[in-house]
């Protein structure tokens, strides 16, 4: 999918990035996000706060490696934690970002790490400080929703795109927001194809909103862009992994 993911050292806790925002850009640096578990992303995907800091260190003749956590408050009000392990023991020099599910795979993975027991080494304590949940408040764009949906609908090319129904209850739309959607990366994307995912959100006359889930890709046997549309988020991811695997 084509996430602006960036590969640079980790991110300070005090940068101003949303929780979906700090998920995409552990996902993209990572080399082996692909091994988490598919409901690990989609629980995440729905996270309300996130939190991270620096767990430990390790230096010693040019050499390092460092362990973060990453925690993230889910909308049950659990939390979800995940541990990622950067180091520069790799031929080059460069630094290599892992991400792991849990403690014990992340001492598995440092263990292999060609690091002497005796360099220096230090631990932090890791408490969790979520900062306050932001009060809600979506902006919509009230220039004539209606037509937007219209549009938005008739270009989708899925037979299974959402019907007449959603069209005529769309069509009385008050205001519209389009946002691009993070989180669960395509598995099975092969080099060149492209994926977008947005959620176009619409406000209703009595205060309600409905979404449509419009992807847009490559995976086409011409490698032309096609669009789609979806009634949920599930519905759209589902139809990204099936037109990845049709062409990979």
């Amino acid at each position: 999918m084509s996430v602006p993911y960036e590969t640079a050292a980790y991110e300070p806790r005090e940068s101003p990035q949303s929780p979906e925002e700090h998920l995409a850009r552990l996902l993209g640096r990572a080399l082996n996000s692909f091994e988490l578990p598919d409901e690990t992303i989609r629980r995440l995907d729905c996270a309300l706060a996130y939190d991270g800091s620096l767990r430990s260190a390790h230096h010693s003749a040019g050499l390092h490696r460092e362990t973060y956590r990453h925690t993230w408050l889910l909308a049950d009000g659990s939390a979800l934690t995940l541990w990622e392990l950067v180091h520069n023991t790799v031929p080059g020099g460069e630094s290599q970002h892992e991400v792991y599910l849990d403690e014990e795979e992340l001492r598995t993975a440092t263990g292999r790490l060609p690091l002497p027991p005796d360099a220096p080494d230090f631990e932090l304590p890791v408490p969790v400080r979520f900062a306050p949940l932001p009060e809600t408040r979506h902006t919509y764009a009230p220039d004539d929703s209606g037509d937007h949906a219209r549009r938005l609908l008739r270009r989708a090319e899925n037979a299974d795109r959402p019907g007449a129904e959603v069209a005529a209850l769309l069509a009385e739309a008050s205001g519209h927001r389009i946002t691009q959607a993070f989180g669960r990366p395509c598995r099975s994307v092969r080099a060149g194809l492209c994926f977008s995912l947005y959620e176009h959100a619409f406000l209703l006359s009595n205060g309600a909103e409905v979404s449509l889930w419009e992807l847009e890709h490559t995976a086409t046997p011409d490698g032309r862009h096609m669009c789609e549309v979806y009634a949920t988020e599930d519905a759209a991811r589902d139809a990204m992994e099936r037109r990845a695997a049709q062409v990979s």
